[in-house]
């Protein structure tokens, strides 16, 4: 694999681009905004996604699909509810052989398709992975040490993926388990903005630690429903993923959790980002795919109550504290 497109040139698919640039790969980004590739192309600079972090100057920028679908492998960085509408448009230009890689965590909004079957459906032939794990963009771009699970039911596509992510920077991990990679980095954005409530109501570190071990084990519970392994969700794009997203206000989901903690209304906070917080359009999806499957699901659907429901925050934390005590297993599934 030598030319290497990526799709989606925000903060993370900025970085991956350093990534595979830093193996030596020929990389091309595909951006929507012409101020984008222009920056990249004249500056080796995202001034508007990745500021202040300078680019291998080997990396492209393109506005045309059937240009960056030319390539030995295709990584998917566009944001999760944008996915379906990508994958359509690129289904014309790519061959039915091309490796594609998800790279965005979320849950279709308006459907609860998980990336993957979004990408079943419109490009069925594609040998499919998942990039997941604990991995905040700047640091990536900057070659600070990374891990991160990539994950893939095709051994072939999974080892040539591999070698052309893994690096001592960026160490990447094998699995096959590519539904728990998808529902750790999924439901971890819900509960970062449930933490991020709690930093901004102060509700202190002890609370915190509290929301994230119970929200492991509602990741548990809806990633076994699914066909996911309970290992995975002891690492990388399990815990990982959730310990950094919950614990830093690099997080767009627990910064904008804290914005509503401290009184903000969520049309002010999102008015103001030029980014998309992908745990704010989860959080709808995750408790219709929850009542599915017969899975209560209690903090992720208390944040889907504060987001879209209009529920009020302290009414809302006091009914969690009012929840029934029950029996911590030591499987994490049958966590009540």
């Amino acid at each position: 694999m030598m030319r290497i497109g990526i799709v989606g040139a925000g903060a993370w698919g900025t970085a991956l681009a350093q990534v595979i640039r830093r193996q030596g790969k020929e990389t091309v980004l595909y951006a929507r905004e012409p101020e984008v590739i222009k920056t990249i192309r004249e500056t080796s600079e995202n001034t508007i996604y990745l500021p202040g972090i300078k680019l291998d100057s080997g990396i492209d920028a393109t506005d045309a699909l059937d240009v960056v679908a030319d390539a030995d492998a295709l990584l998917l960085t566009t944001p999760a509810q944008y996915l379906r509408q990508t994958t359509e448009s690129l289904a014309r230009y790519l061959t039915d052989n091309t490796p594609v890689v998800i790279c965005a965590k979320g849950i279709e909004e308006k459907s609860g398709a998980l990336m993957s079957e979004i990408i079943g459906a419109t490009l069925p032939e594609a040998p499919l992975a998942v990039l997941s794990g604990p991995t905040f963009a700047a640091e990536v771009a900057r070659g600070l040490p990374t891990a991160a699970t990539l994950a893939s039911r095709d051994k072939v596509a999974g080892k040539k993926l591999l070698a052309i992510l893994g690096s001592p920077r960026f160490r990447t991990y094998l699995s096959d388990d590519v539904i728990g990679a998808q529902i750790g980095g999924a439901v971890k954005n819900v509960l970062a903005i449930a933490c991020g409530i709690v930093e901004g109501r102060r509700l202190g570190e002890n609370a915190r630690a509290a929301l994230i071990t119970r929200g492991l084990a509602e990741i548990l519970r809806l990633g076994v429903a699914l066909g996911g392994h309970p290992k995975t969700f002891m690492g990388l794009s399990g815990l990982g993923d959730l310990t950094l997203t919950c614990n830093s206000r690099q997080s767009r989901n627990l910064s904008l959790g804290v914005a509503l903690g401290e009184g903000k209304p969520l049309k002010e906070i999102l008015a103001g980002r030029k980014f998309v917080t992908e745990g704010v359009y989860t959080a709808r999806a995750i408790p219709e795919l929850a009542k599915r499957h017969g899975l209560e699901m209690p903090i992720a659907d208390a944040v889907c109550d504060v987001l879209h429901r209009g529920a009020d925050i302290d009414l809302t934390i006091a009914g969690l504290l009012a929840r029934p005590l029950g029996e911590e297993l030591p499987d994490g599934i049958g966590f009540s």
